[in-house]
């Protein structure tokens, strides 16, 4: 079964896509500096190879570490469009039907 990301949460799978394709961008630039340091394609390709698998990891790691902090993101009652202002009364009587229905803690 899929897992469903909470909301304003990014999927693990969009993660690790982020994470292969920065790796291979990285890849590249460390195969450049690499090669013109050693000449060499074999040495070339064992370092970079060696080097991205483990930062594919690590990144992924990252990423799911930082999808669990909540600084810098907006709360997801923030990104509601509101047609009106509305009031404090109002706003707390959604807050509390939204967490009834278990949507806010």
């Amino acid at each position: 079964m899929a897992q469903v990301p909470e909301q304003g949460h990014e999927a693990r799978k969009r993660s690790l896509a982020k994470a292969i394709s920065w790796r291979v961008v990285a890849f590249i630039v460390l195969s450049i500096i690499t090669y013109a340091f050693t000449g060499s394609l074999k040495e070339t390709g064992l370092i970079a190879l060696a080097y991205n698998a483990v930062q594919i990891g690590i990144y992924f790691l990252h990423e799911r570490l930082w999808e669990r902090i909540g600084w810098g993101k907006p709360d997801s009652l923030d990104l509601l469009p509101s047609a009106s202002e509305v009031t404090p009364d109002e706003l707390a009587i959604i807050v509390n039907r939204l967490r009834d229905l278990g949507y806010v803690e």
